[in-house]
Protein backbone atom coordinates (compact mmCIF):
# COMPACT_ATOMS: atom_id res chain seq x y z
CA UNK A 1 0.00 0.00 0.00
CA UNK A 2 1.30 3.09 -1.13
CA UNK A 3 1.92 5.35 2.50
CA UNK A 4 2.03 8.51 0.51
CA UNK A 5 -1.66 8.09 -0.62
CA UNK A 6 -4.58 10.22 1.35
CA UNK A 7 -5.33 9.10 4.97
CA UNK A 8 -2.29 7.10 4.90
CA UNK A 9 0.41 9.24 6.33
CA UNK A 10 2.20 8.78 9.78
CA UNK A 11 2.86 11.68 11.87
CA UNK A 12 5.03 10.82 14.84
CA UNK A 13 4.21 13.29 18.30
CA UNK A 14 7.11 13.84 20.72
CA UNK A 15 6.87 16.34 23.46
CA UNK A 16 9.88 18.11 24.54
CA UNK A 17 10.41 20.27 27.11
CA UNK A 18 14.58 20.62 28.15
CA UNK A 19 15.16 17.30 25.32
CA UNK A 20 18.02 19.47 24.02
CA UNK A 21 20.47 15.83 24.61
CA UNK A 22 18.70 13.42 23.17
CA UNK A 23 16.13 15.02 20.35
CA UNK A 24 18.33 14.86 17.33
CA UNK A 25 19.31 11.38 17.87
CA UNK A 26 15.53 10.82 18.28
CA UNK A 27 14.38 11.91 15.31
CA UNK A 28 17.03 10.27 13.39
CA UNK A 29 16.18 7.03 14.87
CA UNK A 30 12.70 7.58 13.54
CA UNK A 31 13.45 9.46 10.36
CA UNK A 32 15.52 6.46 9.44
CA UNK A 33 13.34 3.32 10.79
CA UNK A 34 10.07 4.80 9.50
CA UNK A 35 8.53 6.83 7.03
CA UNK A 36 6.38 8.93 8.95
CA UNK A 37 6.69 12.33 9.13
CA UNK A 38 7.31 14.25 12.98
CA UNK A 39 5.69 16.77 15.02
CA UNK A 40 8.12 17.72 18.22
CA UNK A 41 5.79 19.91 20.63
CA UNK A 42 7.85 21.81 22.93
CA UNK A 43 6.79 23.47 25.56
CA UNK A 44 8.95 26.38 25.88
CA UNK A 45 12.03 24.57 26.61
CA UNK A 46 14.68 27.04 28.51
CA UNK A 47 17.19 25.02 26.94
CA UNK A 48 16.38 25.33 23.45
CA UNK A 49 15.39 22.31 21.89
CA UNK A 50 12.76 24.04 19.69
CA UNK A 51 15.56 25.81 17.99
CA UNK A 52 17.76 22.89 17.93
CA UNK A 53 15.04 20.76 16.11
CA UNK A 54 14.61 23.80 13.39
CA UNK A 55 18.25 24.03 12.64
CA UNK A 56 17.86 20.67 11.23
CA UNK A 57 15.81 21.82 7.91
CA UNK A 58 14.68 18.35 7.90
CA UNK A 59 11.29 18.29 5.46
CA UNK A 60 9.81 15.71 7.78
CA UNK A 61 10.07 16.96 10.99
CA UNK A 62 7.44 19.79 12.30
CA UNK A 63 7.66 21.84 14.91
CA UNK A 64 4.46 23.27 17.35
CA UNK A 65 5.75 25.66 19.88
CA UNK A 66 3.31 26.38 23.17
CA UNK A 67 3.60 29.01 25.46
CA UNK A 68 5.04 27.08 28.33
CA UNK A 69 5.13 23.99 30.31
CA UNK A 70 1.46 23.24 29.65
CA UNK A 71 1.60 18.96 30.43
CA UNK A 72 2.25 15.95 28.31
CA UNK A 73 -1.22 15.28 28.13
CA UNK A 74 -2.21 18.71 26.40
CA UNK A 75 0.59 18.49 24.12
CA UNK A 76 -0.52 15.08 22.57
CA UNK A 77 -4.01 16.48 22.02
CA UNK A 78 -2.53 19.41 20.63
CA UNK A 79 -0.31 17.41 18.16
CA UNK A 80 -3.22 15.21 17.33
CA UNK A 81 -5.35 17.93 16.46
CA UNK A 82 -2.50 19.40 14.30
CA UNK A 83 -1.93 15.95 12.65
CA UNK A 84 -5.95 15.36 12.11
CA UNK A 85 -6.31 18.69 10.50
CA UNK A 86 -3.12 18.16 7.72
CA UNK A 87 -4.79 14.91 7.07
CA UNK A 88 -2.89 12.21 8.90
CA UNK A 89 -4.08 8.89 8.98
CA UNK A 90 -2.31 7.21 11.53
CA UNK A 91 -0.89 9.50 14.70
CA UNK A 92 1.55 7.90 17.40
CA UNK A 93 3.06 9.05 20.44
CA UNK A 94 6.64 8.24 21.31
CA UNK A 95 8.74 9.55 23.81
CA UNK A 96 12.07 12.09 23.33
CA UNK A 97 14.47 10.76 25.64
CA UNK A 98 15.24 6.88 23.67
CA UNK A 99 13.35 4.90 25.91
CA UNK A 100 10.84 3.97 22.91
CA UNK A 101 12.58 1.45 20.64
CA UNK A 102 12.53 3.09 16.98
CA UNK A 103 13.04 -0.14 15.14
CA UNK A 104 9.05 -1.15 16.55
CA UNK A 105 7.70 2.30 15.10
CA UNK A 106 6.95 0.81 11.72
CA UNK A 107 5.18 -2.31 12.99
CA UNK A 108 3.02 0.03 15.23
CA UNK A 109 2.25 2.33 12.18
CA UNK A 110 1.73 -0.76 9.90
CA UNK A 111 -0.67 -2.44 12.99
CA UNK A 112 -3.11 0.44 12.00
CA UNK A 113 -2.26 1.45 8.54
CA UNK A 114 -2.93 -2.05 7.08
CA UNK A 115 -3.31 -4.36 10.22
CA UNK A 116 -6.91 -3.69 11.17
CA UNK A 117 -6.02 -2.04 14.33
CA UNK A 118 -7.60 1.36 15.87
CA UNK A 119 -5.05 1.29 18.31
CA UNK A 120 -1.51 -0.51 18.33
CA UNK A 121 0.15 -0.35 21.90
CA UNK A 122 4.15 -0.82 22.10
CA UNK A 123 3.83 -3.29 24.96
CA UNK A 124 6.35 -4.13 27.97
CA UNK A 125 3.78 -6.49 29.81
CA UNK A 126 2.98 -9.03 26.83
CA UNK A 127 5.16 -11.95 26.11
CA UNK A 128 8.18 -10.97 24.30
CA UNK A 129 8.53 -7.58 25.90
CA UNK A 130 10.62 -6.34 28.64
CA UNK A 131 11.99 -3.67 30.37
CA UNK A 132 16.00 -2.79 29.87
CA UNK A 133 18.30 -0.56 32.68
CA UNK A 134 15.29 -0.49 34.86
CA UNK A 135 15.45 -0.17 38.32
CA UNK A 136 13.16 -3.07 40.62
CA UNK A 137 11.10 -0.46 42.33
CA UNK A 138 10.22 1.42 38.65
CA UNK A 139 9.03 -2.87 37.31
CA UNK A 140 6.98 -2.96 40.33
CA UNK A 141 5.73 -0.08 40.29
CA UNK A 142 4.97 -0.06 36.68
CA UNK A 143 3.41 -3.66 37.02
CA UNK A 144 1.03 -2.66 39.87
CA UNK A 145 -0.62 0.74 38.19
CA UNK A 146 -1.14 -1.78 35.30
CA UNK A 147 -2.83 -4.36 37.63
CA UNK A 148 -4.71 -1.91 39.32
CA UNK A 149 -6.02 -0.64 36.38
CA UNK A 150 -6.91 -3.36 34.62
CA UNK A 151 -9.05 -4.32 37.75
CA UNK A 152 -10.74 -0.83 38.84
CA UNK A 153 -11.32 -0.70 34.90
CA UNK A 154 -12.01 -4.04 33.78
CA UNK A 155 -8.92 -3.70 31.11
CA UNK A 156 -8.58 -6.21 29.06
CA UNK A 157 -4.71 -4.64 28.01
CA UNK A 158 -1.76 -5.63 29.75
CA UNK A 159 0.07 -2.26 29.38
CA UNK A 160 -2.45 0.67 29.83
CA UNK A 161 0.35 3.21 30.84
CA UNK A 162 2.42 2.43 27.69
CA UNK A 163 3.17 5.80 26.07
CA UNK A 164 4.16 4.75 22.76
CA UNK A 165 0.85 3.64 20.76
CA UNK A 166 -0.18 4.35 17.49
CA UNK A 167 -3.82 5.79 16.87
CA UNK A 168 -6.12 5.61 13.63
CA UNK A 169 -7.50 9.52 12.72
CA UNK A 170 -10.86 7.41 12.75
CA UNK A 171 -10.51 6.74 16.34
CA UNK A 172 -9.05 9.81 17.61
CA UNK A 173 -11.90 11.76 15.29
CA UNK A 174 -14.12 10.18 17.72
CA UNK A 175 -12.43 10.82 21.16
CA UNK A 176 -13.84 14.33 23.29
CA UNK A 177 -10.18 15.66 23.31
CA UNK A 178 -11.31 19.18 24.02
CA UNK A 179 -12.43 17.27 27.27
CA UNK A 180 -9.23 15.21 28.25
CA UNK A 181 -7.43 16.79 31.32
CA UNK A 182 -5.43 14.00 32.01
CA UNK A 183 -1.43 13.88 31.91
CA UNK A 184 1.21 11.12 32.78
CA UNK A 185 0.46 7.94 33.04
CA UNK A 186 -3.13 8.75 33.70
CA UNK A 187 -3.31 10.38 30.16
CA UNK A 188 -2.14 7.31 28.49
CA UNK A 189 -4.73 4.91 30.78
CA UNK A 190 -7.79 7.46 30.20
CA UNK A 191 -6.99 7.42 26.40
CA UNK A 192 -7.06 3.41 26.50
CA UNK A 193 -10.58 3.36 28.30
CA UNK A 194 -11.85 5.63 26.17
CA UNK A 195 -10.94 3.66 22.66
CA UNK A 196 -12.33 0.52 24.60
CA UNK A 197 -15.78 2.11 25.62
CA UNK A 198 -15.95 3.26 22.07
CA UNK A 199 -15.30 -0.35 20.25
CA UNK A 200 -12.20 -0.12 19.39
CA UNK A 201 -9.87 -2.76 18.00
CA UNK A 202 -7.15 -2.50 20.63
CA UNK A 203 -3.41 -4.94 20.00
CA UNK A 204 -0.57 -4.83 22.01
CA UNK A 205 3.36 -5.34 20.06
CA UNK A 206 6.11 -6.72 22.42
CA UNK A 207 8.47 -3.75 22.51
CA UNK A 208 11.87 -3.83 24.65
CA UNK A 209 11.50 -0.75 26.71
CA UNK A 210 15.12 0.97 27.92
CA UNK A 211 15.73 3.72 30.93
CA UNK A 212 16.30 7.26 29.22
CA UNK A 213 19.73 7.49 27.72
CA UNK A 214 20.45 11.00 28.37
CA UNK A 215 18.17 14.54 30.47
CA UNK A 216 15.75 13.49 33.59
CA UNK A 217 13.19 11.75 34.09
CA UNK A 218 9.58 14.23 34.30
CA UNK A 219 8.45 11.62 36.43
CA UNK A 220 6.82 13.01 40.23
CA UNK A 221 4.71 12.13 42.72
CA UNK A 222 2.42 13.94 41.82
CA UNK A 223 2.23 12.09 37.97
CA UNK A 224 1.72 9.01 40.07
CA UNK A 225 -0.90 10.65 42.41
CA UNK A 226 -2.84 11.94 39.87
CA UNK A 227 -3.40 8.53 38.03
CA UNK A 228 -4.09 6.65 41.47
CA UNK A 229 -6.82 9.32 41.96
CA UNK A 230 -8.40 9.21 39.10
CA UNK A 231 -8.23 5.80 38.15
CA UNK A 232 -10.19 5.10 41.74
CA UNK A 233 -12.60 7.43 41.06
CA UNK A 234 -13.18 5.90 37.34
CA UNK A 235 -13.20 2.58 38.70
CA UNK A 236 -15.95 3.29 41.62
CA UNK A 237 -17.86 5.50 38.64
CA UNK A 238 -18.00 1.71 36.88
CA UNK A 239 -18.50 -0.29 39.61
CA UNK A 240 -21.67 1.21 40.64
CA UNK A 241 -22.69 1.62 36.91
CA UNK A 242 -22.30 5.83 36.23
CA UNK A 243 -20.78 6.74 33.04
CA UNK A 244 -17.23 7.37 33.30
CA UNK A 245 -16.75 11.09 33.78
CA UNK A 246 -13.22 12.71 34.80
CA UNK A 247 -12.76 14.57 38.00
CA UNK A 248 -12.57 18.18 37.34
CA UNK A 249 -9.04 19.42 35.92
CA UNK A 250 -6.82 20.66 39.06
Amino acid sequence: MDSSSSGQRALVIVPTYNERDSIVITLRRILTASDADVLVVDDASPDGTSQLVRDLEEPRVHVLDRPGKLGLGTAYVDGFGWGLERGYGVLVEMDADGSHPADRLQALIDAVRGGGADLAIGSRWVRGGSVVDWPRHREVLSRGANAYARVMLGLSVHDATAGFRAFSADLLRRFDLAGIHSQGYCFQIDMTVRARDLGARIVELPIAFREREHGVSKMSASIILEAMLRVTWWGLRRLTGRRLQEPAPA
